[in-house]
């Protein structure tokens, strides 16, 4: 069976759209939706660093699949490396938490309240009424 697709047929609204986005917000949750790369990134937030043959274990994939995941993390700017002779080790990124919770901060409307700023607000809004209740 021979199929004949003409491709000037499809539009490029049409076109898949590439995880390898240049948006960095995209490519950063993009990484972390796969049930692998989550893994190996719980994996180093537990431990300060961690060997790249030590992810096999904790995802149950082969050391190729792992290295595939491990340079999608580290395009995304997830993880850091570091080569000591043959073995590569593998840390969070200093930022990744803030880039998530920068994220997470856009999407909340009026944005996220710190704890210190929800006490102080509740202090100042207690003021008054202890001032009232006390003839002051």
């Amino acid at each position: 069976m021979v199929v004949n697709i003409e491709v000037h047929r499809y539009t490029a609204a049409m076109a898949r759209t590439r995880a390898t986005s240049l948006d960095p917000d995209v490519r950063l949750l993009a990484a972390l939706a796969d049930p692998t790369r989550l893994a190996i990134v719980r994996q180093l937030a537990a431990d300060t660093e961690t060997c790249a043959c030590d992810f096999t274990s904790c995802c149950a994939v082969g050391q190729p699949t792992v290295s595939h995941h491990l340079r999608v993390l580290r395009e995304a700017g997830i993880v850091t490396s570091e080569r000591r002779g043959q073995w590569i080790f593998y840390r969070l990124s200093a930022d990744a938490a803030e880039r998530l919770g920068a994220i997470a901060r856009g999407l909340v409307p009026g944005g996220l309240v710190t704890v210190g700023d929800l006490l102080a607000t509740r202090r100042s809004d207690a003021l008054p009424e202890a001032r009232a209740a006390t003839g002051a």
